[in-house]
């Protein structure tokens, strides 16, 4: 073992934990939302985000 790889290795860890966690945040707070209402909330997110991006350049 290397100096560092037990720091690499506990930071890897952690990034793991805390995308766990926000993805299981996320989940809960859609839960109660349909299929069709959530596709129509992504559908409105994914086309703001290009109106903007094609707006900024």
């Amino acid at each position: 073992m290397k100096k560092g790889d037990l720091s690499k290795f506990i930071e890897d860890a952690v990034k793991w934990r805390v995308l766990d966690q926000t993805i299981a945040d996320a989940r809960a707070q859609f839960a109660g939302i349909s299929a069709d209402e959530l596709e129509t909330l992504l559908a409105d997110a994914v086309t703001a985000a290009r109106t903007s991006t094609r707006s900024a350049s």
